[in-house]
């Protein structure tokens, strides 16, 4: 086999052999701990065994054991299989360790409950090629095995793999021609809130340089949620959320009672108040260990502060859960009021809501203050809690409607995976079109240069987000720089606090 063709590199555990393709190197499916399964079920990760000879790294480790997205979808055929779902896969110009280029490093979103780094969508050629620079996707747990709490298990399993994945970029990226000073983590929905959490995690400090956090969520929450959480997941099996019951269960069967929890925790609003009304039960726990504290009081106290930050949200973010659980059109008084009521900030949210928006249709008033509680004021607070700890934030909204179904779901959520990757098959495909047009393209190739130039300058294109002038870039077919647009929006939830959720009833 020729070199050229098959490139190798030696890791701190052996060597592996990648593919050329496209004019980039690619090695997929490196193990970066040991498999979590048998004595290693529910442990933090553990490092990997060495192995001897070269491993080839061709294909994409198994995905960790997750649910269906969605209540009527199946898993996709043909996937991996096997226990080494801690895996990661680079993209690189040239495995030269002279090189030292940037290093972006994907984590993929999915609830907190699923997702894996072999989804299409995130292929990191066209970003290594263009930015001429290093990209990382990586595999970490989901669902119970990554984020119930349970007893006798550390919390935040998933968070800790990812500061694993992390530690083995520091430890071996050199080789593939990165370098280990310049590292950008980059992530969107629950990869934007791991991110938040990372940046508030003393197990991760100084292994980034920068960060991009795309729609962070604001669901993290209290030990006392999570316990009680964990008590209804593992219940509906017959069992007790510890180690010693859970242990019992098949990685693989498990997430089938995260299904059936998701499909009833609307009977639980009483005690978990909105969490109630979200599609997933699994979120970051703020634990007093893995998570001291919250990121967005971690970062106003200056935890980050060396940290370079992209912080954004697009414009319609809710739309899209609207038109999956067959809202669009169908939103009524008393479902707007109710929502109103629950996710609106204390102590009058919907009156607050409707006396700033007094025009607004009731759809629109249901998918205003979701958008708001789930993602857009959750971001803007983490940018101006960074700029408050004496760091710098820039600050971005993606106002560019998604063309396909006639443009209904306005710059909705997850739009911006598809112009960050430039890739447009499964989502993407949903929102853009499986053909992407010029105005699409152009779009893309600004997000990327923008996400490019920050990894390898600090400098996304536009300035610092500061609480005077408030500058922020609208990401449009006609992008500019102006004051945040949500001004009403932003006044409302001036003085919220995105403090753990607390469990509301005993």
């Amino acid at each position: 086999m020729s070199s050229s063709e098959f490139p190798q590199v030696r890791t701190a555990a052996g060597a592996v052999r990648g593919r050329r393709e496209g004019g980039l190197e690619v090695f997929r499916g490196i193990p970066f701990a040991q498999p979590p399964v048998g004595a290693a079920r529910f442990a933090a990760p553990r490092p990997v065994d060495r192995w001897d000879g070269v491993r080839e790294a061709f294909a994409f480790g198994p995905p960790p054991p997750q649910e269906p997205m969605g209540p009527e979808a199946e898993l996709p055929a043909g996937l991996p299989a096997g226990d080494d779902w801690l895996t990661v896969n680079v993209w690189t110009p040239e495995t030269d360790p002279a090189a030292r280029r940037p290093v972006m490093v994907w984590i993929y979103g999915g609830a907190y409950k699923f997702g894996s780094a072999d989804d299409p969508a995130y292929d990191g050629s066209v970003l290594s090629r263009d930015g001429d620079l290093i990209v990382v996707t990586l595999n970490y747990r989901v669902g119970i095995e990554g984020f119930a709490l349970i007893d006798g298990a550390p919390a935040n399993r998933g968070l800790l793999d990812q500061v694993a994945a992390l530690e083995w970029v520091r430890e071996n990226i050199s080789a593939f021609g990165g370098d280990p000073d310049q590292v950008t983590v980059f992530g969107e929905s629950a990869g934007a809130g791991s991110i938040a959490a990372l940046m508030a995690m003393p197990r991760a400090r100084g292994l980034f340089r920068r960060a991009v956090a795309q729609s962070v969520p604001g669901t993290f929450f209290s030990a006392a949620l999570a316990g009680d959480i964990a008590e209804a997941l593992a219940g509906g099996l017959g069992l007790r959320p510890t180690v010693a019951d859970l242990s019992g269960v098949d990685p693989r069967k498990l997430p089938e009672a995260g299904a059936a929890l998701t499909a009833g925790m609307r009977g639980y609003v009483d005690r978990w108040g909105p969490v109630a009304l979200t599609p997933t039960p699994f979120s970051p726990v703020v634990d007093g260990d893995v998570l001291p504290t919250a990121p967005w009081q971690a970062l106003a106290s200056g935890a980050a502060r060396d940290v370079e930050l992209i912080a954004g949200h697009n414009r319609d973010e809710y739309r899209l859960f609207l038109m999956l659980g067959g809202l669009l059109g169908r939103v009524d008084e008393s479902l707007a009021s109710m929502a109103l009521g629950l996710f609106g900030p204390a102590p009058d949210g919907e009156q607050t809501y409707r006396a700033a928006f007094p025009d607004a249709s009731v759809e629109y008033l249901f998918e205003l203050v979701q958008s708001d509680w789930l993602f857009r004021m959750p971001s803007l607070h983490l940018a101006e809690a960074q700029v408050t700890g004496g760091g710098r934030a820039h600050v971005y909204e993606l106002t560019w409607s998604a063309p396909a179904n006639g443009g209904v779901l306005g710059a909705c959520h997850g739009l911006d995976v598809p112009l960050t990757f430039g890739v447009y098959g499964g989502l993407g495909a949903m929102l853009t079109g499986p053909v992407p047009s010029p105005e699409t393209e152009a779009l893309s190739a600004r997000f990327r240069s923008a996400w490019t130039n920050f990894a390898t300058t600090g400098d996304p294109g536009w300035p610092a987000y500061d609480a005077e002038r408030r500058l922020v870039q609208l990401l449009d077919a006609e992008p500019a720089v102006t004051r945040y647009p949500e001004e009403a929006a932003r006044r409302i939830w001036e003085h919220h606090v995105f403090a753990p959720l607390p469990l509301t009833a005993a």
